[in-house]
């Protein structure tokens, strides 16, 4: 197995990735680092979870800093991606790899306004990942330019075109200056996908990887819906009731480990985490533990789990479920190895259930669930028609009853009395409303008109009062 110092890589990327965890490189790096960092288009076939973002990410930090300009920094690198959580994925790897190196990089996507965007890219960038869509507007705008661009990415070239891209691919491309070096990842390779490639890739060095083969049917899949408050309790339970050996849990954040860690300590339960937070040394040591047996329980986010082998995994727990359905298959094929079997469970909550339509699509068949337990949560099942990844928002009290329609009987009793009387219900009189009101009306117009008259009256009265004192002192005289 070959190792990252033998691939090429710098001294500062070297030190990034012993920090963040990595070992050796998967199959993709191994196989398209060298020819990226010799300056040579690659065409590279590999699925969402083969370490394919660090396959480019890597060279394209390294070759921008060995040539960095001085003055005003100018977009060097361009990577489109065809989603936002995706686009956000890649843009926390650039900031972790590059975390050493005197570069900036910034993400932009649709669905969040654009001006804490703009004025990233205004203070000056080196890389920029986007959804084609938001780089078109911002381009249009004036705000974005992509005339020095040096290294173009396109990332899941394949979901591209199935989101119907092709069109604002081709625009970007004319818009890109014609020296650049250019790297295209998909998938799958239909017809459509090569055309676009030869679009403009240039003596392109094909690099593929087999998807990673997953016994999905000597794995025991199973998903339980629960509030998001009770998922700690039910991890617990199954722990304590399943007889867990080995078991990888996965969660969404790094702080979210941290305190399952904690939680499942209180219940009596080792556990170990492992996330980009942690240490070299804290993170050997966990690995060690958790493959001796020591420690059952490895807590993991996805990022932090590549690249780690080991046999004997009987359970694998999705804490939180992945927004990326591949991530569903990379996560549960850590189990069943070697000809073994091994079970899956996935916590599912009510904002994870457009996860779970993705993740079943993909698998091509729905997941058995498990609803005898004492934390069943079944407004947590997707929706009849619920779109894959689409997230179900909760709405507050307030909305509830704003929204809620309540019949007003005292208005309809009255419309249909009025209706008997041969009048016209209240709302449709043509008379009524404040805009068909004379120009001076007032609702209290008649009590306004007596207080003026009795203010006036009372004064006039004072002066005749008055006047009529001095004719009586007149007379006297």
């Amino acid at each position: 197995m070959m190792s990252f110092t033998s691939l090429g890589l710098s001294k500062e990327l070297l030190r990034t990735l012993e920090e963040e965890g990595y070992v050796e490189p998967t199959p993709i790096q191994e196989l398209a680092i060298p020819p990226l960092l010799e300056g040579r288009d690659v065409l590279g076939v590999a699925q969402t979870g083969t370490g394919k973002t660090a396959a480019f990410a890597l060279p394209v930090l390294q070759r921008i800093t060995n040539s960095n300009q001085g003055g005003h920094r100018n977009i060097r690198a361009l990577i489109l991606s065809p989603t936002r959580e995706l686009a956000a994925q890649i843009g926390e790897r650039f900031s972790a790899y590059g975390a050493n190196l005197p570069l900036y990089h910034h993400v932009i996507f649709g669905g969040v306004s654009q001006k804490p965007q703009v004025r990233a890219v205004k203070r000056g960038i080196d890389i920029l990942t986007a959804t084609p869509g938001r780089l078109l507007d911002l381009i249009s705008q004036g705000h974005i330019d992509i005339s020095h661009v040096e290294f173009f990415v396109l990332d899941e070239a394949d979901r591209m075109l199935d989101m119907g891209f092709i069109r604002d691919i081709r625009k970007i491309l004319k818009m890109l200056p014609k020296t650049r070096q250019n790297l295209l990842f998909s998938a799958t390779m239909p017809n459509s996908i090569s055309e676009l490639a030869g679009s403009f890739l240039r003596d392109a060095v094909r690099v593929e990887v087999t998807p990673e083969e997953v016994a999905v049917d000597r794995i025991d899949q199973h998903i339980l819906f629960v509030k998001t408050s009770d998922k700690k309790y039910l991890l617990t339970t199954l722990i304590k009731e399943r007889n867990v050996d080995k078991a990888i849990v996965f969660t969404r954040t790094k702080h979210g480990a941290n305190r399952l860690v904690k939680q499942l300590g209180h219940a009596e339960i080792e556990a170990v985490a492992i996330h980009g937070n942690k240490s070299q040394g804290a993170r050997t040591k966990a690995l060690s533990q958790f493959k001796s047996g020591e420690i059952p329980i490895l807590i993991a986010t996805d990022i932090a789990s590549r690249g780690i082998d080991v046999d004997g995994i009987s359970h694998v727990f999705n804490f939180d479920l992945p927004n990326i359905p591949e991530s569903y298959v990379h996560r549960i094929g850590r189990t069943a190895r070697a000809g073994k079997s091994g079970s899956a469970f996935g916590f599912c909550d009510d904002t994870e259930s457009g996860y779970l339509v993705g993740i079943q699509r993909l698998l091509g068949h729905e997941i058995p669930v498990i609803e005898d337990h004492p934390y069943h949560f079944p407004k947590a099942i997707p929706k009849p028609g619920q779109k894959p990844g689409e997230v179900r928002k909760k709405k507050s009290r307030h909305s509830r009853a704003a929204t809620r329609k309540q019949p007003d009987l005292r208005r309809e009793r009255s419309d249909r009395r009025r209706a008997d009387e041969g009048r016209s219900p209240r709302g449709n009189n043509p008379n009524r409303g404040r805009h068909n009101r004379p120009k001076n009306h007032h609702p209290n117009s008649s009590q306004k008109r007596g207080n003026r008259g009795n203010k006036h009256g009372s004064n006039r009265s004072r002066n005749s009062g008055g006047d009529s004192n001095r004719g009586q002192r007149r007379r006297r005289r």
